[in-house]
């Protein structure tokens, strides 16, 4: 009987499958699943989870894993208080970041990732589109509501005025604390998708001191050291794995899920 070729190979991390057969996931989740297995199996040889418990299910480790993973991170990684000068540092940096009563007027059109999607032949899609309305803007309440797979295209892509709890961190660092009316010259990649954005109008609210802020600084560096901590460590047990059908030297955000 001969091999088919044409059946690409189950991805897998020192031998264990992190996707079904047949199963395609996009590439970025499969660097998760990835990372979520190498630490499942750190945790399995540092004696915190049994040897028998079971691979990832559509990405997904089991509860004793998931417990495990947190325990080996808390005990493995280093995060340092930051200081008071990295604090005030951050804090002058990110000032548009501290603004209360900040608000957004916008419309998008979402161009929707999901499993199966040519997430290459969408870009271009979405950066046709994105030229198109950059060059006549009046048509793109017609563009949304032929292309965007938001509930909001039948609005012409319309949200509203927006707040920055109003939408998904990555949404709202292109939109606020920034001085930009109209529609922003790059596509907007968040969890969703990629975005075409109008800003219509800015509210710029004012800048809270730093001493109200203070704690939100140190949480946020607390944060960036703690993803930098476990990039370095996920980087160390990927160059001693086995890895197939999934590339992690590129990742840039290698979260786990």
């Amino acid at each position: 009987m001969g091999i088919d070729l044409d059946v690409p190979a189950v991805p897998r991390v020192n031998g264990v499958p992190i996707a079904e057969a047949g199963e395609t996931p996009p590439q970025e989740e499969l660097r998760q699943r990835a990372c979520t297995e190498l630490l499942r199996q750190a945790a399995q040889a540092r004696g915190y989870l049994d040897r028998d418990d079971p691979p990832l299910v559509q990405g997904v480790p089991t509860e004793a894993a998931s417990i495990a993973i947190e325990r080996l991170l808390d005990d493995t990684l280093t995060v340092p208080e930051p200081s008071e000068e990295a604090c005030r540092r951050y804090y002058e940096a990110h000032r548009a970041h501290f603004r209360q009563g900040e608000r957004v007027h916008a419309r998008h059109i979402l161009y929707a990732v999901v499993p199966g999607v040519d997430v290459k032949a969408l870009r271009l899609q979405a950066e046709q589109v994105l030229l198109d309305v950059r060059t006549d803007p009046t048509r793109f309440a017609e563009a949304a509501a032929a292309h965007s797979n938001c509930p909001s295209g039948a609005a012409g892509g319309e949200l509203g005025w927006l707040e920055r709890g109003d939408c998904v961190p990555e949404f709202a660092q292109a939109l606020f604390g920034q001085p930009e009316v109209g529609v922003l010259p790059r596509l907007v990649h968040s969890r969703f998708g990629l975005h075409v954005v109008e800003v219509l109008a800015r509210e710029p609210g004012e800048t809270l001191p730093y001493e109200q802020v203070r704690a939100g600084v140190a949480r946020a560096l607390q944060q960036q050291s703690y993803a930098t901590a476990l990039r370095q460590y996920l980087s160390l047990l990927a160059a001693e794995a086995e890895l197939e059908g999934v590339e992690l030297a590129g990742a840039t955000s290698p979260l786990v899920q």
